[in-house]
């Protein structure tokens, strides 16, 4: 696997209200990383964006294909880096992605720490009411990484998976459990207990499990 997309923002405005957003990126051939992601990134609303626990986003080529085919009229805009992720990686997608995964990049070290959730400015950015809503019920969603060693990323610099804590815990797995599509009591433990699962994310399942 290799990296075939790197993307990092500049302060932007978006939708009728003027937010200040960090959605907009533009690409670059190499970053340098820390435990807040990207360096020079920009991530606005921290409650959701951003943090050591969401310092990078990834978002699957595959989804933007599933974007495209019920929003026709977005082929032109939906492109790689347009979901405001930071890296593409063409083969990684929900189904085979699962939390706590560590991946190595030349000397850095990534963790998938959970889900991304999808909020109102995808609507707003590409100009199609309830696209948030349509990312959600399809599961194509992205994730988040922690950082767990900094360095420089590279377009072309090999991915590799060197640790795995929880096979059986893909993203689309997860997403299942959170979304009530898969209710049993044991499938909610595993999502609890995950290792390298979002803290905050931990907090939000035992508010559901209780």
């Amino acid at each position: 696997m290799k990296i075939t997309g790197l993307y990092q923002a500049k302060v932007q405005r978006i939708g009728p209200k003027n937010e200040l957003t960090g959605i907009y990126k533009h690409s670059v051939n190499s970053a340098q990383i820390d435990n807040l992601g990207i360096q020079g990134d920009v991530q606005i609303d921290k409650r959701y964006h951003g943090g050591p626990e969401r310092a990078l986003h990834q978002y699957a080529l595959k989804s933007y294909e599933v974007i495209i085919k019920a929003h026709p009229l977005l082929h032109k805009t939906a492109w790689p880096g347009s979901m405001g992720e930071n890296i593409s990686v063409p083969t990684m997608h929900e189904q085979n992605v699962c939390i706590g995964d560590i991946y190595q990049i030349e000397e850095c070290l990534i963790q998938v720490s959970g889900p991304r959730m999808p909020c109102f400015k995808i609507a707003e950015k590409f100009k199609t009411p309830g696209l948030d809503k349509f990312v959600a019920k399809h599961a194509i969603h992205g994730w988040y990484y922690r950082v767990l060693k900094g360095g420089e990323l590279t377009i072309n610099d090999d991915i590799t998976l060197i640790e795995r804590p929880n096979p059986e815990l893909s993203i689309a797995e997860f997403l299942a459990v959170v979304q009530g599509k898969v209710t049993a009591v044991d499938r909610l433990n595993h999502c609890v207990n995950a290792r390298g699962l979002d803290p905050e994310w931990k907090e939000k399942l035992l508010r559901q499990r209780s």
